[in-house]
This record gives C-alpha cells, structure tokens and sequence, in this order.
C-alpha cells in the first residue's frame, strides 16, 4: 500500500558513513526505435490542469510547481504503436543543484505529483530541495497520466462494490462470472484491452528510464516508498549502469510470493495489535480489556457485529465490518495513529463509527468531496500484470491462512470457495514471479526498513537489501516509510548524506524512534 500517508517518528542514532564511489555515467543508449521518446523535448507548464483530486486542485496552484506529460509508447515493443504519457511535477531546486530526484510513493496507485506537492516544503527544511529539481510522476494507470486504469466510480467505492485489493482479506470474486464482469468493465472503462495491460511494473520501469533522459541525466536519483521500492529495484536490475542513488524504504520482500507477502502482513498486524492491547491495558477504560491473551476475543466482539449492523457516522455512511478492520490496520501503521485506534475501538463499542471511518479514508486517500486520492482501480490493474494467479484453490487455502495468521480479520463466516481478483483479466501477467534476479551488479544503495513496520514486514527489507548487495538501516519503531519526512533526524541525515555524497551507512547501521 502507499507509503505517503502515514509517515511519522522520531530518533536519534549515531555511525559514521562510509564513502562510496560514483558510478560511471550511463553509456548504453536506448534502442534506435525507442530514440523519439528518449530526445523528446520536455515542456513545463502550469500544474492546475493536471489536478486530480480537491487536495490537488489547492496544491498545484502553487507557482512554485511546473507540470508536464512526456510521451510513451502504450507497448515497449510496438514504439510505432499507440502513445501513452507520463504526468509529473517538479519542485525546482532552491540551492546548489546536484541533478534531479525521482520520487514514488508507492501503492501501486499512489501518486508522485501529489507527495512531492505535499512534502516540498519538508524537503526544503531538510536540504533535498535544495541540491535536487525533485519530480513526482504518477506511474502510467494513475492520477494524471495516460491511459488511467478505471473500473468502479468513487460512490462505488463506498458502497463496498469495488474489488480493488482492499485491506480486508474477503472473497470479492465468488465465481468465474463475477471475475470476468469485472475485468471487462476495467477495459471498458479504461479504453480497451491495450491500455489496461499496459499498466505494468515492467512498462513502468522503462517509462522511468524514458523520464531520465528527457529530464537530462545520465544516470537516476531516486526515492521510492513501499511499493516504489519495487520500482526501483527492479529499475537498478534492469538499468544498473544508469543508476546514481537509489533510497528504497519500505522495502517489498523479493524472495515472497504475493500471497506469501499478504500472509505476512496480516500476521504482523496481529502481533502489533496484541502490543497495543498490552500497552493499552496499562492503562484505564482500554476497550480491547485488561487481558493482553484475549485481545483477538475482544476486538472481535467490537468488529464482528457490524457484519450485520454498520455503525452510523456523522457524515452519514455507514461504518461497515470491511472499513473498521481496514481503520485499524490502517492505524497500527503509525505510532502517532495508535491513540487513532484505541479511541476508535473505544467509540465503536459504543456505537459511533467516526473515528475508525476516519482512518480507513486516510489509508484509501478518500478526501472529504468523496474522490480518492489513492487510485484503488490502478492497484487492482497493475497488481493483475504483476502478479501470478491463483487458482480457487490456492485463493481459498491464503484466505484460510491469514485467518489463522491473524485471527483479528476473520469475520467468523466459513471460507467458501473464492476466486483470485485477475483470473479473466485479459493478458498474462509481464514480469515474472520472483522480479528480482539478485545477479546484477547494481550500484551502491540503501534500503531503509522498520522493524514494527506492518505493510511491509522488517525482514522484506533485510531480503531486498541482500538480492541488491543493498546498505541496509534498521529503524526501530512502528512505521510504515520514514525517510526524509522529517520525523526521524537519524533517518534523514544518513539519507540526505547519501542522496548528496554518496556515502552509504556501516552494515550495522540502525536509528531508534
């Protein structure tokens, strides 16, 4: 899920940083067929057109913003085929400028032009800004850019009629029928089979290369949360002679399946829930009890009975079973968002829905007119050309698994037979299972990973710093993406060290809260 949301911490640590050298600029040139994208000429405008979402439509009125789209072509191989573009933002540099900074927030769905917009400013406080022309794209599907992958509309969204890889793991695809309805309305709403296949890691990763170019480097700084972590890492494979410095934080684990990755995550959850029952207890009034052993039996008490009954809010939805389990896997993301979820516990027991609503649309980026600044139908698209499918069988048995992982999700229904959400999509997936080949000379980089993290769990950091022959810094804490946000002075120094001297930190480098 997107990193952008839920960034907050505070620490200290102290290792000196070891220097490393600069890589040798980029000397491979693009296929000759591919030469019209890499020497498009890129033009800035005004950001307004390019909003969105209503928290755009306030940010990118900003001057201090310029926009542009640069041309892709929708299939790598049919360059005379037909165009895609690739929108982004650019906050120029206020100082001594060392290149730009490419930036990805993660999700799949979540957008670059958005986070650069809202953190420019911290980036200005802590020196980024300063040293780089920072650039956040929306990867092809979402936001701005061309073909964007559509299935369901925002008010569908909150009917709880989407199938979109929501946080919740429930059967939304019961039957083949369901599964091929589904995927013929994705290429209907998004333009037909071409433009929704295109909507891949793999085309991504190219059209990255492409934005290098035409924005004048040789080799890619870059920054990517969560799933931008898989981005970059599957770039530095691809393009390693083009990479000058990669911060991957929130590092996707490259030696899990994706169900294996899903059972993963659930099951740190677990274990961060029965940690905020123990502290909670500690105190008075905790509504998960005074038993840390029965949290999983008291949560459920509060959550399960809104399968039949939503909770009423003041904004007149309903806080259903799906949207309070996602509020607070949402909340334990963050230690500053853990209050969030006892207080939303606490009123959910007593039936007012707000709170625990409140943090389901901050995790789903919902903003307050009803659209989604997380683009869930883009999650669903390049997650279907990602990944392998399972059969119902294989679905069935991970749906019984993360129950038995974490108790805290199952709503206590039987666990029918339930088909994968891509099963009819219209192409085969065009990356393979395991993405990263840990057999490329990749330039030094440095994965960043928390070991309370819950989204992507603190080993999978530990795997994708060893596939990259990567720096690793271990963060102590319960975030999920912490560089550079301002929250953690020891995390933000060894990166701003990094992204400006290329120094990486010592192998047992690690920062606390």
């Amino acid at each position: 899920m997107t990193a952008g949301v839920l960034l907050l911490a505070v620490g200290a640590c102290a290792a000196p940083v070891q220097p490393v050298a600069a890589p040798d600029p980029a000397s491979a040139a693009p296929a000759p067929e591919l030469a019209p994208f890499y020497d498009q000429q890129i033009v800035f405008e005004p950001c307004a057109p390019y909003a969105t979402t209503s928290t755009d439509e306030a940010l990118f009125a900003d001057k201090r913003f310029d926009c542009a789209r640069v041309d892709v072509p929708l299939d790598y191989a049919d360059p005379d085929g037909p165009r895609g573009q690739i929108a982004l933002l650019r906050a120029i540099a206020q100082g001594e400028r060392i290149g730009t900074l490419l930036v990805n927030p993660g999700g799949p769905g979540g957008s670059g032009m958005n986070l650069v917009a809202i953190a420019a400013p911290k980036w200005d406080d802590l020196g980024v800004g300063d040293r780089f022309d920072v650039i956040g794209f929306d990867p092809r599907g979402v936001g701005a850019s061309i073909p964007r992958a559509d299935c369901y509309t925002d008010a569908e969204q909150d009917a709880g009629l989407a199938v979109n890889g929501a946080m919740v793991p429930a059967p939304r695809v019961p039957d083949a029928a369901a599964a091929e309805e589904m995927a013929w309305r994705c290429v209907e709403a998004t333009g037909g089979v071409a433009a929704l296949t295109s909507v891949s890691t793999t085309n991504t990763v190219q059209d990255m290369d492409v934005l290098r170019a035409v924005l004048g480097e040789e080799t890619l700084s870059y920054l990517g949360y969560s799933y931008g972590s898989e981005l970059g890492a599957v770039y530095a494979e691809t393009f390693p002679e083009r990479v000058r410095a990669m911060v991957l934080d929130g590092g996707v684990d490259p030696d899990a399946s994706p169900a294996r990755l899903s059972i993963n995550q659930y099951a740190a959850a677990q274990q961060s829930l029965e940690e905020l029952a123990a502290e909670c207890a500690e105190g008075t009034d905790c509504p998960l009890g005074t038993d840390p052993a029965r949290v999983t039996e008291t949560f459920q008490g509060i959550v399960r009975p809104l399968i039949d009954e939503p909770l009423p809010t003041t904004d007149g939805r309903a806080l259903s079973y799906d949207a309070a389990v996602t509020g607070v896997l949402a909340g334990l993301r963050a230690d500053r968002l853990r209050p969030m979820v006892i207080e939303g516990l606490r009123d959910a027991a007593a039936g007012r829905g707000d709170v625990l609503l409140q943090l389901n649309d901050l995790l789903l980026g919902r903003q307050a007119d009803g659209r989604y600044a997380l683009d869930l139908d883009s999650l669903l698209a390049i997650r279907c050309m990602d990944n392998p499918r399972r059969t119902p069988a294989e679905q069935t048995d991970m749906l019984r698994e993360i129950h038995a992982a974490a108790p805290m999700v199952d709503p206590d229904r039987p666990v029918t037979e339930a088909h994968h959400e891509c099963e009819a999509w219209p192409a085969q997936p065009d990356r393979p299972e395991w993405w990263l080949t840990g057999e490329v000379d990749v330039p030094p980089t440095l994965v960043v990973s928390v070991t309370g993290d819950t989204a992507t769990p603190y080993e999978g950091g530990v795997s994708l710093a060893r596939a990259l022959d990567a720096s690793l810094l271990t963060v102590e804490g319960d975030q999920h993406g912490i560089s550079l946000f301002g929250q953690n002075d020891c995390v933000d120094r060894i990166g701003i060290d990094y992204l400006v001297n290329l120094r990486t930190p010592p192998a047992d480098a690690r920062c606390g809260r």
